[in-house]
């Protein structure tokens, strides 16, 4: 049997470890342990990924877009926006909730990128960043967050979708 080098395949499922030039990031300063999300012609359509390590000399940063690694991000109860004005409602995280790259500034100046809303402030499309899990240590106590009055930043397991959309 011929091996053809030129095409490489692994019985894992491979982990996809890429480096990123920061200029294409949703977010141009990342920072390691971060969540990422490449930009796109499309609003949603956003590879995301979570930051491995960061070069800042020659500003590339190497992000993890494996589907189904596990990693705890600061995630914002909010649900929805007031289109240009502010967030409007929030709700506590559950498991299997769905977790999305907020695209909104604010969110960005705070170091926080992941949110439970699927459209960010503007009132386009958030890419699907993965869902909410649970770790299996015994210590989080499910529902998340707060249930529905104030914004809570809460410290959550996400199943990120990586490249397997």
């Amino acid at each position: 049997m011929t091996i053809n080098h030129a095409y490489e395949v692994s019985s894992e499922g491979g982990v996809r470890h890429w480096e990123v030039p920061y200029a294409r990031l949703e977010h141009v300063t990342p920072e390691e342990t971060h969540p990422a999300a490449l930009l796109s012609l499309l609003p949603g359509t956003q590879l995301t990924g979570t930051v491995l390590t960061i070069d800042a000399t020659l500003s590339v940063a190497v992000v993890d877009f494996t589907p189904g690694m596990v990693y705890r991000h600061t995630v914002r109860n909010v649900r929805t926006y007031n289109p240009g004005v502010a967030e409007l409602t929030w709700g506590a995280i559950q498991i299997g909730d769905p977790i999305y790259y907020d695209r909104t500034a604010a969110l960005a100046a705070l170091l926080i990128f992941l949110t439970t809303s699927p459209l960010d402030l503007a009132g386009a499309a958030n890419p699907l960043f993965g869902f909410a899990v649970d770790d299996g240590s015994g210590l989080l106590t499910w529902p998340l967050g707060n249930l529905a009055t104030v914004l809570t930043p809460t410290n959550v397991p996400v199943l990120q979708v990586g490249t397997g959309r």
